[in-house]
């Protein structure tokens, strides 16, 4: 006997689009979206000299630090005891993103909401601290683990920021952590909008979160020379696309957004920030932190994102670039511009917020949609602060110093991250979308 299969219950896959319509923001020099695009839009740095340790036993002495009191911004003692600061920056970011996004979670249906948050390091400075104190700060061979925080474990597992922002947000749905190096923000954003476009969900609180600056972090990228010994000079020390460049700056971070189906979204008269229209991903398979100049995995990353979007290199009004500030970063990337967008990458403008909010990790790939959300929103390019003497070998248009007025409908936001990851993501205005 064979029984009628029952209808389906989920939309049409091919149909749903997924829009930004929340944003919420904590990056150093501006806690909040409103604050974190004035530091954008103004063209300002938030890197200074590390004041959260002694960093003198290091090469690398500089880092962009967020001034953030949890009390402050609404956490209980309980989850401020419980909770690792990047935890912290997570809820506080998603609260904000479920604020501004106008959606009442008591409305819907908490099963078909979901969490997808992106890490790279986890709960660095949890773990950094505790250890000290169950070592009797490293006197101890044998720990003492009778003196360590009740909530240890959640410091070890990075699942337990997803946990933290679904109780925070009653979330019920799908719960991921991704991490994938400093892609994280990127692919938990694309991860996400993936559940909603196959119909396992139809919201999803998606970003990332990190807060790696900590002794043990600046000790090995001390080890390979990534970051900046320019620690003379911490507010112009991340120094992308520049002659002088000689490593990145270390920061911290999240941004979260509230992702909506957009039908859904147009109905309940959502304010839509943009589509996420395409995103690719791929490795290179070569090096653990090392990038073969022809930029070809990047190019291939953006050929999808712009395929899935279904637009041409020429619909792309800017890039955000990943610009860290390293010597082989930016020339790969700049080799990737030009294989993917061709002459149109020549007539694009470029630039990189690494150079005013440093390299957060995990986080900055999220923290950068949100700088790509809001520069839609504002019409404005943010430009890539401290390029003053241009590398011959990145002879693209870099938006140096100085924000530049442009409408942009379509923008491209790539991600380099160390083991080879390359991710692209393209936003466009939902009216705009040749779909």
């Amino acid at each position: 006997m064979h029984s009628t299969p029952r209808p389906s219950t989920q939309p049409d896959t091919v149909k749903r689009r997924v829009v930004i319509t929340g944003i919420g923001v904590l990056a150093p020099g501006g806690i909040g979206a409103k604050n974190f695009w004035s530091l954008l839009s103004e063209g300002r740095t938030a890197t200074r000299g590390i004041t959260f340790f002694d960093p003198s036993p290091f090469r690398s002495r500089v880092a962009a630090e967020i001034d953030f009191d949890p009390a402050d911004h609404g956490l209980r003692p309980q989850e401020i005891r419980r909770m690792d600061r990047a935890a912290q920056f997570a809820v506080v970011a998603a609260r904000e993103a479920l604020a501004d996004s106008g959606l009442d979670m008591a409305e819907g249906d908490p099963y078909r909401t979901g969490v997808c948050l992106g890490s790279a390091v986890g709960a660095t400075m949890g773990l950094d601290q505790e250890y000290r104190v169950v070592s009797d700060d490293g006197r101890l061979e044998l720990v003492d683990h009778e003196y360590a925080v009740p909530h240890l474990y959640n410091h070890l597992v990075p699942s337990s920021f997803a946990v933290e922002v679904a109780w925070a947000t009653g979330a019920e749905g799908p719960a991921t952590v991704v991490s994938t190096g400093c892609t994280s923000g990127l692919d938990a954003v694309g991860h996400a909008t993936e559940l909603i476009r196959e119909g396992s969900a139809d919201v999803m609180i998606a970003g990332a979160t990190d807060a790696p600056i900590s002794p043990i972090t600046m000790a090995c990228f001390d080890a390979i020379k990534a970051t900046t010994p320019r620690h003379d000079d911490p507010a112009h020390a991340s120094r992308p696309f520049d002659g002088t460049r000689n490593g990145f700056v270390l920061g911290e971070g999240s941004a979260v957004f509230v992702l909506e189906e957009l039908e859904s979204a147009r109905r309940r008269g959502a304010h839509i920030y943009a589509e996420i229209a395409g995103f690719g991903s791929r490795c290179n398979a070569f090096h653990m932190t090392g990038l073969r100049p022809d930029g070809l995995e990047m190019a291939e990353a953006i050929r999808i994102a712009l395929d899935e979007a279904r637009l041409a290199p020429e619909a792309i009004d800017y890039v955000n670039a990943h610009g860290s500030g390293t010597k082989q970063n930016d020339r790969h990337e700049t080799a990737a511009f030009k294989l993917s967008l061709g002459e149109h990458a020549r007539r694009t403008p470029v630039s990189s917020i690494k150079s005013m909010v440093g390299h957060s990790l995990g986080a900055i790939g999220s923290i950068e949609i949100a700088a790509c959300a809001l520069a839609m929103e504002y019409g404005v390019v943010p430009p890539t602060a401290n390029l003053h003497t241009p590398d011959p070998e990145c002879d693209l248009d870099y938006v140096p110093l100085t924000a530049r007025e442009r409408q942009l409908d379509s923008v491209l936001s790539v991600g380099s991250g160390f083991g080879g990851f390359q991710s692209a993501i393209v936003l466009s205005r939902p009216e705009r979308s040749p779909r």
